[in-house]
């Protein structure tokens, strides 16, 4: 059975770091691109970071030279090392792995507030 899990986030100040992780079980993160979205209370799902196969990595505009995305292949998990936090990064925040087949997992809330 393929699970997906988050964590690692939480309330933190405008201008704090979050580091959320993923944990993949049942799937190998390195035949996988890996991804990371985010959903803000009554907005869409947005992508936010992504990293492929090959380890190139894409980010968002918004989240560029704040946000950074790896992979530790000894655990089989995916960070997203967030920097210098706004309020409008406020949502939560899903792991996907992409493949033949896509896995979701159920999310972490991450709140940026004074």
């Amino acid at each position: 059975q393929v699970q997906v899990v988050e964590s690692g986030g939480g309330l933190v100040q405008p201008g704090g770091s979050l580091r959320l992780s993923c944990a993949a079980s049942g799937i190998d993160v390195n035949s996988y691109g890996m991804g990371w979205y985010r959903q803000a209370p009554g907005k869409q799902r947005e992508w936010v970071a992504g990293i492929s196969i090959g380890a190139g990595v894409n980010y968002a505009d918004s989240v560029k030279g704040r946000f950074t995305i790896s992979r530790d292949n000894a655990k089989n998990t995916v960070h997203l090392q967030m920097n210098n936090l706004k309020p409008e990064d406020t949502a939560v925040y899903y792991c996907v792995a992409i493949g033949g087949r896509s896995y979701w997992g159920q999310g972490t809330q991450v709140t940026v507030s004074s």
